[in-house]
């Protein structure tokens, strides 16, 4: 098998559902700093997908059905060499697995890359726990009202899951994978009079989620039990008055060097729109909490940060299923573009 050329930052993995042809999913690989199609990892069923922490692996929890699209199910971790694209194994687990869009917390590995977690839903809401050093499946925690696996920095054996209630709960595994303890949190929102979006970013341990209405809210996942930090709004004054809003799929991104928060937002928002594509791209400085640029939308419904001294930007165009890449900084611009990468994709991830 020959490697392809050494993977830059720029290297972006495109999570394709292939929405009208689902068993078919596929995993895009772009070079977007030169506009450059690489290859593509089959994810067959509504493939979730994660880098390995030191990004050698691809890990893909996907659905096979012995008919392609009915019979047997059988449910594995497809793992990919990410110098090659080719298979190095699977790991079967239970068929149980959450078939569903892709958002990055379906899942996830822990930081010292020993654990994989994995969503479930049937619909009861679980998280299996995959052993990837021993390859096997090491347990299945029950997480009810709650979705989603955030890995946490400092502690690999923990994660945390949000809920229903406006909490977030973390769950501590055992050396086994066994769990050992589930903490909530005090509520920090309001399912229902303003949700957050399952979409989180972290600094460290510290994550950040948005809400329907765009309120920042801060949380602290460094303890045992998660603490609720700040809230702060994105849309104020004028703007508040025309109903802007924040929408899309992986609609922010947190660049950590520069302290900079991107959010894709729409105006004349309502009931409804927390989907739509992004007519502009708010740039905030976290710290002073405050806006401090906004620039094109290009239609992104997601976004990614590439974690470099200076600020860029990759944007998925949901019109064009196109990759934009954008210098940030002081005065944005478009370094480059690719279009029609994908089917219908909703999820990027830098290499």
């Amino acid at each position: 098998m020959t490697a392809l050329a050494p993977a830059g930052p720029y290297r972006v993995y495109v999570s394709d559902i292939a929405i009208n042809h689902m068993v078919d999913g596929r995993l895009h690989v772009v070079d977007v700093d030169t506009a450059r199609y690489v290859g593509v990892i089959p994810t067959a069923f509504a493939g979730q997908s994660v880098l390995s922490p030191d990004r050698r692996e691809v890990y893909v929890s996907t659905t096979y059905y012995s008919r392609l699209s009915r019979g047997t199910r059988t449910e594995v971790i497809d793992i990919w060499d990410s110098t090659t694209l080719a298979h190095k194994g699977e790991i079967v687990i239970p068929d149980r697995r959450a078939q569903a869009l892709n958002y990055k917390g379906l899942i996830t590995v822990s930081a010292d890359g020993r654990w994989l977690f994995v969503q479930n839903a049937t619909p009861a809401s679980t998280v299996s726990v995959v052993d990837l050093r021993q390859r096997r499946l090491a347990s299945e925690i029950a997480t009810p009202g709650c979705w989603l696996a955030l890995p946490v920095h400092s502690a690999p054996q923990r994660f945390a899951t949000l809920c229903g209630d406006g909490t977030i709960e973390t769950i501590t595994i055992d050396e086994a994978g066994a769990l050992r303890s589930q903490v909530r949190s005090e509520p920090f929102f309001d399912a229902d009079v303003d949700p957050v979006f399952v979409h989180s970013e972290a600094i460290g341990d510290r994550h950040f989620f948005v809400s329907y209405l765009g309120q920042v809210h801060e949380v602290d996942l460094s303890q045992d039990k998660p603490r609720p930090l700040a809230r702060w709004p994105l849309v104020q004054g004028a703007d508040a008055k025309k109903a802007w809003r924040p929408g899309g799929y992986q609609l922010f991104a947190v660049h950590a060097a520069s302290g900079r928060l991107y959010v894709a937002m729409h105006p004349g928002g309502a009931e409804g729109s927390h989907k739509n594509p992004a007519a502009e791209i708010w740039a905030f400085d976290i710290a002073a909490r405050k806006r401090v640029a906004r620039m094109p939308g290009h239609n992104a419904i997601a976004l990614v940060a590439v974690q470099g001294t200076a600020p860029r930007l990759v944007a998925l165009d949901a019109a064009k299923m196109g990759l934009v890449l954008i210098d940030a900084g002081a005065k944005p611009r478009v370094i480059s573009r690719i279009d029609g990468v994908a089917d219908s994709a909703t999820q990027l991830e830098l290499h």
